[in-house]
């Protein structure tokens, strides 16, 4: 694992880092996080909320999400996301929805902060729809699961 932070210069000054010499690759990303309520409050969610269908929303909210990752994280490239799926699972043994993202690019640079924002996105989007049943509810486990491509190769999460 690397030890030097690419995101600034050799004076210490934040930078977006220059892709411009990197091979054109195939890169996808996946990410997963889940929103967890009380089991109750679970079940109310799962029953209807008021706002609409939750993980139909948050499906949406996270697609939104990740097109606008750049405009979000100062330092991300803006990307041609030729790939995005975002799913949001009810997971009734752990009273939680997981959300899963899975973005794809063919790029310089790879799409895991795409992945990230769309799943935080997500659980956000879930958090503000059930607020009014749960407002203790946790997003929990956000994490980058798996990457491929790039010169970095690539990347499985170990469960």
């Amino acid at each position: 694992m690397g030890d030097d932070l690419t995101h600034f210069d050799a004076s210490g000054r934040a930078r977006m880092v220059d892709v411009s010499a990197k091979e054109t690759t195939v890169r996808r990303a996946v990410a997963r996080g889940r929103v967890v309520f009380s089991p109750a409050s679970f079940e109310k969610v799962r029953a209807g909320v008021k706002k609409g269908d939750v993980a139909s929303i948050a499906e949406l909210a996270g697609v939104m999400g990740a097109k606008r990752t750049s405009d979000l994280i100062p330092l991300c490239h803006p990307l041609p996301i030729t790939g995005l799926k975002v799913a949001v699972e009810p997971d009734a043994e752990r009273s939680a929805y997981v959300v899963t993202a899975e973005v794809k690019t063919t790029g310089k640079t790879g799409v895991e902060m795409e992945a990230l924002t769309a799943v935080m996105t997500a659980c956000l989007t879930i958090y503000d729809m059930a607020k009014a049943v749960d407002k203790s509810m946790t997003i929990e486990d956000v994490a980058l699961v798996e990457k491929s491509g790039g010169k970095s190769g690539d990347f499985r999460r170990s469960e």
